[in-house]
């Protein structure tokens, strides 16, 4: 029961800072993305390569991780320089298409559709973090991490200036803010975190492939910040907790048909979006308050 509580725990983890790096442009500069799973595969597969061909140190794999996401997401801030809204939204779904295809066909890389698999265990200062225990504790640090630098970036002018133009793009404008540099690092940096949590995800499984990085983990993504509060510091944490706790619990339902869990997860996730859009258009966190 510990093992499961652990394991449970982890991956509630990494889900929030997923979460949480999602919000950061969905929810503070209103860049609504559905490609943010495939900057959490590329974390993913750079830290399975690294570990596999380099070294399976969290040091290594965690800058070069950063990197390749932080180039890569021009691929997404692009679009979003030259399209608002709906057509953003088509533009970052064309890449999820594109990025999960490119998972699957770069077999020399990724492994395709087999995946990569014996992805040795991370290390840390020399030590290998073997048990589960230890690795929540770095999760949970990483998460920290992570929680910080984003408050503080959404606390200093940088901060303002992309609630500025999630307000108001034109006003922004006007008032002299250089609006296409300040969406391509929200989107750079909202990349680049989403990546830790790829790192983090590849040495815990010792096993990626293209299904954990696919559509239906952005819409899921998506869901969790929608749920817990867009714009808030708390929501996508509490969005990640409580999305990542139901299958668990309808998994110990004994009048639920096991071989339709996934079918009723899917339908437990859709009702609780559209109960929440009509109690609470806030979300959970969110219809306490306006957002920051």
């Amino acid at each position: 029961m510990l093992n499961y509580l652990l394991n449970l725990a982890i991956l509630v983890c990494i889900n929030a800072a997923l979460a949480i790096t999602l919000n950061f442009i969905m929810g503070y500069a209103g860049i609504f993305s559905l490609a943010h799973a495939i900057f959490f595969g590329v974390g993913g597969y750079a830290a399975a390569y690294c570990a596999l061909h380099v070294s399976s140190s969290l040091l290594v794999a965690l800058p070069v991780a950063m990197l390749i996401a932080g180039v890569l997401s021009l691929a997404l801030a692009l679009p979003a320089l030259r399209v608002r809204g709906e057509y953003f939204v088509a533009a970052s779904l064309g890449l999820q298409v594109l990025g999960a295809t490119v998972f699957s066909e770069w077999k020399s890389v990724t492994g395709g559709i087999g995946g990569m698999i014996g992805i040795p265990p991370a290390s840390l200062f020399g030590h290998e973090l073997t048990g589960q225990a230890e690795f929540l504790t770095v999760t949970v640090l990483i998460l920290a991490l992570i929680i910080a630098a984003t408050s503080t970036l959404l606390r200093s002018s940088f901060g303002r200036n992309l609630k500025a133009i999630r307000d108001s793009e034109s006003a922004a404008c006007a008032f002299g803010k250089n609006v296409a540099a300040i969406k391509t690092l929200a989107v750079a940096v909202s990349s680049s975190l989403a990546a830790v949590a790829g790192v983090l995800y590849a040495f815990y499984l010792s096993f990626i492939n293209v299904e954990s990085f696919t559509l239906d983990t952005s819409v899921l993504l998506m869901a969790m910040v929608i749920i817990g509060g867009t714009g808030t510091v708390l929501g996508p944490i509490v969005g990640a907790l409580l999305l990542m706790l139901i299958p668990s619990f309808s998994s110990y339902i004994s009048f639920l048909p096991q071989t339709e869990i996934g079918s009723i997860q899917q339908i437990i996730y859709g009702m609780a979006m559209v109960l929440l859009m009509i109690f609470r258009p806030g979300g959970i966190v969110g219809s306490h308050g306006a957002k920051q």
